[in-house]
């Protein structure tokens, strides 16, 4: 939304009571900016503190999780859930790194559990891996407009990913027909126009 200049100097024109008082009745229906608030005001935890307490958070999560892999609709939903505190933590602390690293994160994980998921029917996991194939386009788009300094530590995740990928039949072969390439799973390997890449997959009705 524009704010025109009327609007800013009819702002401007409240006392500092006032002011204070229209800043909390906002923070109260806004829990999200409250926190960030909080976090670039006062918190005395960084950024990195706050990335390590996630992933911790993601691995204990996902540990709890792998109980209910039988149950699909169940474990999906809670792997939403926990991506849904990921994206909770990038806005609070825009972690842009932490936005990438986390996610990775999150999809090595569920794929530890690669022995429990190949008991499943593929119709039971289908909707899972194409979850996970969607993060993996999202998380490459998103490793392209990092500083190269990370991409060491990325490649890292990487690795672990395709290895994981490549012992996974089922979503090995997702992979390749929603022409995922597992190639691309190394940072100088990553297409640039990934995001086009990945727009243009969408728009031919892959990727869901």
């Amino acid at each position: 939304m524009e704010y025109s200049k009327e609007f800013k100097a009819a702002l401007s024109t409240f006392s500092s009571p006032e002011k204070d008082k229209l800043i909390f009745r906002l923070l109260r229906k806004d829990k999200l900016l409250s926190k960030k608030l909080y976090f670039e005001l006062i918190d005395p935890e960084t950024t990195d503190d706050k990335r390590n307490a996630m992933e911790e958070n993601v691995e204990e999560k996902i540990l709890l999780a792998s109980k209910y892999i039988g149950n699909s609709q169940y474990f999906l939903r809670t792997i939403r859930k926990i991506s849904a505190e990921i994206t909770e933590h990038v806005k609070i602390t825009t972690d842009k790194f932490g936005e990438v690293s986390l996610n990775l994160l999150l999809i090595n994980k569920i794929l530890d559990y690669n022995s429990d998921l190949s008991r499943q029917r593929f119709d039971n996991v289908y909707k899972l891996y194409i979850y996970l194939i969607n993060k993996l386009f999202k998380s490459l788009t998103l490793i392209k407009k990092l500083d190269e300094d990370y991409w060491m530590e990325i490649d890292e995740y990487l690795q672990d990913l395709q290895t994981k990928i490549s012992e996974n039949h089922y979503l090995q072969k997702l992979c390749v027909n929603n022409s995922f390439d597992l190639n691309w799973l190394e940072c100088e390997k990553i297409p640039e126009n990934i995001d086009l890449i990945m727009k243009e997959i969408k728009s031919q009705g892959f990727l869901r």
